[in-house]
């Protein structure tokens, strides 16, 4: 009975902790912290296998949650290969057949670039703000920094890849440290986990994420930060189909 009253406590003590502070709130901070209002990063790309690995280069830039354009400079085969997200529309330039094509919604789910990523995870078109409500769920403890984990449930009618999101963020310094994704039918497809903590433009950021695959034993992604620059001002003209194939 004691162990059960203790228990009540410390999750009563939880709710009071969290009230005054929504869960979609927290999500917005974390969200806003990562982006800034315009951010510039260099990002190296592992794609690792039970049998071989390669990597990949990009450069991304991104202005609030509606738009972003992440390049390909290397290996030689995809360099130049463009994604340009503006608003809910999405367009991958492909240089070697020099063509510009728009990705309907369906593609969203599929990988990115051979990645364990999903087309929808690097450009972002279900905002995690907008297309989920947010709960609450319980604190935990993620490489010794206290978390709350979130739950995102897809609203009714929006058109998204997971149906259900947790997420584990910093109480502290509002970092996403632990994602969980999961199907429509609420089977765990893939888990993120974020690491190796380090200032990007004055910011304290996990410089690594890894996305590791629930049913491909040995599979997953590693998204390494070597810089992030935050605030930069970028004219939404540079975020068009017209200047996609100028990017560099």
């Amino acid at each position: 009975m004691k162990k059960i009253l203790l228990l009540l406590f410390f999750h009563l003590l939880f709710i009071l902790s969290a009230f005054g502070q929504n869960a979609k709130d927290i999500v917005k901070k974390a969200d806003e912290k990562a982006k800034g209002k315009t951010s510039i990063a260099n990002i190296t790309i592992q794609i690792i296998r039970p049998t071989w690995s390669r990597e990949m280069s990009v450069k991304s830039w991104t202005k609030g949650n509606d738009l972003s354009i992440a390049l390909v400079l290397a290996p030689v085969k995809e360099k130049g290969v463009v994604f340009l997200k503006r608003n809910k529309e999405v367009w991958n330039w492909i240089p070697s057949i020099e063509r510009n094509i728009k990705m309907p919604p369906s593609m969203m789910s599929q990988s990115w670039m051979g990645t364990d990523f999903t087309n929808d995870d690097l450009v972002k078109e279900a905002s995690i703000l907008e297309d989920y409500n947010h709960t609450f769920l319980e604190e935990v403890l993620i490489d010794g920094r206290d978390c709350y984990k979130i739950q995102l449930i897809p609203k009714p009618k929006s058109a998204v890849v997971w149906g259900k999101v947790i997420m584990a963020i910093d109480k502290k310094d509002f970092m996403m440290l632990h994602i969980e994704y999961f199907d429509e039918d609420k089977v765990l497809i893939n888990t993120m986990n974020c690491g190796d903590i380090k200032m990007f433009g004055g910011r304290l950021l996990p410089g690594k994420m890894e996305m590791v695959p629930a049913s491909k034993k040995g599979n997953k992604t590693v998204l390494i930060y070597n810089s992030i620059v935050f605030d930069t001002p970028i004219e939404d003209s540079f975020f068009t189909t017209q200047n996609i194939t100028r990017v560099k």
